[in-house]
Order: C-alpha cells, then structure tokens, then sequence
C-alpha cells in the first residue's frame, strides 16, 4: 500500500512513463495515413480503418506536450510534433475555421461540424505545445481558436457560450456532444472544457481581453451552473441559463472544483480567488457524496430514476486524485488525502492494464471490466490519467 506521498509521487511517476506514455507512443501512430489511429478495441485489436476524431488528436498533443516541458524527454516531444502537425493540416478546416469533428481514416472530413468543447481541446493542446517548444505557429493558432469561440459562441445578450455550430458557423438542430447528453444550448461540461484552455492559453498570452473571459467564465460557474442548495454542478441549461434536470455528475464536480481553482489562481485575482476557495471544499464534498467503499468514485447521479451510476470510469477515478489532492492543499485536512491515497489503491488493483499498457475504461457495477468500451478511442484518450500523473508530480 502507498503510505506517504514520495512514495505516491515515484508511482505516478513510474505509471505514467512506463505505462501510459509508451501505449500511446507504440500502438497509435498510424504510419500509413499520418496522425493516430481512431480506435484499441477493449481486447487491445487497433482498428485501422476506424475514424479520427479531434478530441484525441487533440488530447494526444497536449498529453506529450505537457510529458516534454516537464521531463525534456525528446521521445515525447516527437509524438507531439506529430499530433501539432496533424491537427494543424488535417483537422483545421483551412476555409471556415475552427476544428473539425471527425475525420475518416484516411484524413478527409466525414463530420464538419463546430463544437466548441472540440475547439477548446484544440486550444488546450496548441497552448500545451507552445509552452513546452516555444514553437509560435502553434500559439497562433491557439488565438485564433479563441477569437473564434468568442465571434461565434459567446452568448451576448445572456452570457455563456453556444455549444455547436454547423461548418459555416450556422446554426444547427443537435447540439449534442454525446448521445446520452439533452440537446441544449448550454452546458456545464462545455464550459468546463472552455474555462481549461483558456487557462492554459493565459499562461503563454496575457491578453486581457482573455483574463476578462477566464474572469466572466469562473463567475458563471459560481453563479449559473453551481447549485447553491447542493452544492452540484448543473449539467444541462437553456440559453437563458434555467436548468434542465437534477441530474448531477460527481467526476464533473470534482474535476471542475480544481480546474476552476486552478483558473482562479492563474489570473491572479484576488477577491475572485477568494470566492472561489470559498466553493471549492463544498463542490469536493458533494462530489465525494459519490464516493465508494472500495475507493472509487460514482459516476452520475440520475435525478429522474433517482439511482446512482456505480460504474467506475479510468477519467473518474483520475479526476478525483486529483481534485481531492488539491482540496488538501486547500485545506490541510487529512481526510481529502485519505481519499488521494484510497482511490490510487483502488486504481492499481482495478484499472491499470500492467499487461497491455494504459487503463481499462471502467469497472462494471459487479467487478468486472467492461467488456466492449474502448482502450483508446474518440474519448478515451491519455489526457485524464496522464495529467492526473503529472498534477502530483508537480504538486508533492
């Protein structure tokens, strides 16, 4: 069992070099058609022909970004060079901007629609690169993406951000990011997965104009889509920010609860840091109301069936180190430690694939791996496990 936190700092360390990094870097390079494969099925089979989708080109790039600017390995800066490379000739869609959805095999656009979450990624990663190369090109394209979220999706008259377009920037029917997601204009996770890059972005480019919106998106968070009676995140929102649902996602609450933190602290606000500390232990608890005595987290919590999801889910259980690690640096209280060092435990015995490289996608209710999710694929993607690895590194 891992005791105290070098400890835990050397196996993070271990399990993202000789674990998770070389799946990627082995198995998902596509040498025929450029970029990376779309798809590891659940029995490690690459599916050559399957389609590309930007989410993990993107989420590759920031990856192997993030791995290089912190071990100067030039094994990992190749892998991004390629993702930069890819994502830039590939998935930018050189007429209209922005990012394209999906690509097929061979590199051509089969979905070409804009969704802004996707274009958040995009940013993330370029900015991602350019911290760790200082390759300009790549933080010029960044910005651009930014300038385009806020001509396209930005929401002047009631604030937030529009979730999807279709290729020419029109508007469209199915917004959706997923399938099981509700069809509506706003969401949390969208602008959860806006308020990161723009952080990151902020980090390389101190525009104000992007302080401002890191500034306006933490305000929406605390006013709009926290629900201050639980202290949850919304999920789903009309354009006038009334809720859908009371539905709730306890990997979304604790991973927003220290990307919001985090946002707070780069833009180096202090009253709204204040604020904001002020919400991150009561998002941490809702959250952990999820919490399993096995050391897993819950996945959701379905407000009309009023069940919850037990499923455990590899980005869950990531986010949840991560975000319970952060509220004991908040806090000094050992039990978020408790949880930091439980849910590793739980990781170890459960997820990590020690034979095939990387982590399954989940635990079923009864124990089992499930049997069909993907090893790698249109979500699943190195980001989540591999940041998890890297936050500790950094933060013990």
């Amino acid at each position: 069992m891992t005791t105290n936190l070098q400890q835990l700092k050397a196996e993070v360390e271990n399990e993202l070099i000789t674990n998770i990094l070389p799946f990627w870097m082995n198995r998902m390079p596509d040498d025929v058609n450029g970029g990376f494969y779309g798809q590891v099925t659940a029995e490690n089979k690459v599916v050559r022909n399957a389609p590309k989708g930007g989410i993990l080109n993107s989420r590759i790039l920031w990856t192997f970004s993030a791995a290089y600017r912190l071990t100067s390995k030039p094994e990992y800066k190749e892998i991004a060079d390629r993702a930069k490379e890819y994502l830039i000739t590939k998935f930018i869609d050189q007429t209209y901007g922005g990012v394209y959805w999906q690509l097929n095999a061979a590199g051509i656009p089969t979905d070409t629609k804009k969704q802004m979450y996707n274009l958040g990624f995009a940013i993330y990663g370029l900015s991602e690169y350019y911290r760790a190369t200082q390759d300009s090109s790549a933080l010029e394209e960044a910005i651009k993406l930014f300038e385009l979220i806020e001509k396209y999706s930005f929401d002047t008259l009631d604030n937030g951000y529009f979730e999807a377009f279709k290729r020419e920037w029109n508007e469209m029917e199915d917004m959706r990011l997923s399938e099981k997601d509700a069809n509506e204009k706003k969401t949390m996770n969208t602008h959860l997965h806006i308020l990161e890059p723009y952080t990151n972005l902020y980090r390389v480019w101190k525009s104000p104009e992007l302080k401002a919106k890191i500034e306006n998106l933490i305000h929406i968070f605390i006013e709009k889509i926290l629900n201050s009676d639980n202290h949850h995140l919304g999920l789903f929102f009309d354009e006038k920010w009334n809720r859908k649902g009371n539905s709730f996602s306890y990997g979304h609450d604790i991973e927003a609860a220290w990307l919001i933190h985090e946002a707070a602290i780069e833009i180096d606000n202090k009253q709204l840091l204040e604020k904001v500390r002020a919400k991150v232990l009561p998002i941490v608890d809702a959250a952990l109301e999820g919490y399993q005595s096995d050391g897993s987290l819950a996945y959701e919590f379905d407000a009309e069936m009023q069940h919850t999801d037990t499923e455990s889910h590899w980005w869950v259980q990531a986010e949840t180190m991560v975000g319970a690690f952060d509220a004991y640096q908040l806090s000094g209280n050992q039990k978020y430690l408790q949880v930091v060092f439980s849910t590793w435990e739980y990781i170890k015995a459960n997820l990590v694939d020690c034979e095939n490289g990387e982590w399954h996608w989940s635990r079923m209710p009864d124990g089992s791996v499930h049997p069909t999710q993907d090893k790698a694929g249109f979500w699943k993607c190195p980001y989540h496990n591999g940041r998890m690895c890297m936050e500790l590194m950094m933060r013990i």
